[in-house]
């Protein structure tokens, strides 16, 4: 009977979801928001459906959130044409690295003097909470493989890198806890943690999504071969990427976020800069799908929206699968005191004083500063990190700690952004003399 009221309430939210797309669009609500309330209908405190423990099934939950973001990660790879030597890339790199960088620092110290953690578990709790999401933050994210918004650009490749690059900061909280190796005076923390695993896992991901994307439109356009089943393509590349670099003790988040990039950038390449043919979305869904990916001039196009296309599909899934189960684990005995301060101090003072200081210098407008001050959205990513740590031998009063400010603060990330994206958004739009929906482009040469 369980099952049979799951399979209902479950269709009944995607129906209502797919019915309700374009008027949510208006509201200020995101589809997150929904979820999680759905999720917490089912919860202790409403049908009793869902009793899930976050660190009694960590296992489970690694590996459901680390898929989600692997999707998401590949996706964002994709959206971002712009080349890696345009100045437009400083921005997220800045935000990716010394904002992130900033973030840690200023929660391992609230973490050591306010909440009384362990230094390991302060640094733990800044790598966990320091990365934004790219699965929850599609709202704010380019559109469409022209936009070239400093805000969304920005913002998605922040979550594009720093998903990976907070990784060495979890290595560095683990050893402090004596959970992980980091050598005399961390020099194994520096050098495979930090260097290698992060050149390994950029430089794996480009490789191989280079290298396939060359075979396939090789066989397309000479032979005529490898045509259909775009799905197996995205795939399989995140799947080589991400098993290649962890096999090299690389970070595999980096790498299938640089699969990604590599892809986009053989159509960027192939098409001579222009931007994408208008047709080609529209003939992947129809009878000529065959003509166009063998065409030799919109097969690269094709190859790199066709991908994208299945793997927002298939992080639409993701979304929906982790916020509704994440929804029905909250309860109001879960939440700590300590959260009551802490999230508004993450967001409303950490957060803005690290894009501030990451983006001094940078072209970066002030109501730009200040979107990206705001929209550091946590989510699916955060949960990922935390159970990571779970795994890796993290203590039972630890965990269940560190879970409750986690969770606590994606629940209210993805409230207060959900409600503001909209009316945010919009504003921005008219003050850029954009659509809100990120349909305008805004070309700019450095950051």
């Amino acid at each position: 009977m369980k099952g049979a009221i799951w399979f209902l309430v479950v269709g009944v939210l995607l129906v209502a979801m797919a019915l309700s797309r374009s008027v949510l669009a208006r509201l200020p609500l995101s589809t997150a928001m929904l979820y999680l309330a759905a999720g917490f209908a089912l919860g202790p405190h409403g049908a009793g459906l869902v009793d899930l423990d976050v660190y009694e099934q960590s296992g489970v939950w690694e590996r459901v959130t680390e898929i989600a973001v692997l999707v998401s990660l590949f996706a964002a790879g994709l959206k971002l044409r712009a080349p890696i030597r345009d100045g437009q890339w400083l921005l997220p790199l800045r935000l990716a690295t010394l904002s992130m960088s900033i973030t840690v620092g200023l929660v391992t110290l609230v973490g050591v003097f306010a909440l009384g953690l362990p230094l390991g578990a302060a640094v733990l709790l800044g790598a966990i909470l320091a990365p934004t999401d790219p699965v929850l933050a599609s709202d704010v994210q380019v559109t469409h493989a022209s936009d070239r918004d400093r805000l969304r650009f920005g913002l998605t490749g922040e979550a594009g890198l720093n998903d990976g690059s907070a990784f060495p900061f979890v290595m560095l909280g683990l050893g402090l806890l004596g959970l992980h190796e980091l050598g005399e005076i961390g020099w194994k923390w520096l050098a495979v943690d930090l260097v290698w695993a992060v050149v390994c896992g950029l430089g794996v991901g480009a490789l191989l999504g280079t290298l396939v994307g060359r075979l396939v439109l090789h066989l397309r356009r000479v032979h005529r071969e490898a045509v259909g089943l775009d799905d197996f393509l995205a795939l399989g590349l995140i799947a080589l990427a991400y098993g290649a670099a962890l096999l090299l003790k690389g970070y595999g988040f980096l790498a299938v976020f640089a699969a990604g990039l590599a892809l986009r950038r053989i159509e960027r390449t192939e098409s001579g800069g222009e931007a994408p043919p208008e047709d080609v979305a529209a003939a992947a869904q129809s009878s000529e799908a065959d003509e166009v990916a063998t065409d030799q001039e919109k097969a690269p196009a094709y190859m790199a929206q066709a991908a994208l296309g299945f793997t927002e599909q298939l992080e639409r899934m993701g979304e929906v699968t982790v916020v509704l189960l994440l929804g029905g684990m909250i309860s109001w005995n879960f939440v700590p005191r300590e959260a009551i301060w802490f999230i508004p101090l993450l967001f409303l003072v950490i957060r803005p004083v690290s894009v501030y200081v990451g983006l001094l210098g940078s072209r970066s407008t002030g109501l730009q500063r200040g979107m990206i001050a705001w929209f550091g959205i946590r989510g699916i990513g955060s949960v990922y990190y935390l159970t990571y740590a779970m795994q890796h031998g993290l203590p039972e009063e630890l965990s269940r700690l560190l879970a409750a400010l986690v969770l606590a603060t994606v629940a209210v990330s993805a409230i207060a952004h959900g409600v503001s994206v909209t009316p945010l958004m919009t504003l921005y739009g008219r003050r850029t003399q954009r659509p809100a929906a990120g349909l305008g482009v805004e070309r700019i040469d450095e950051s």
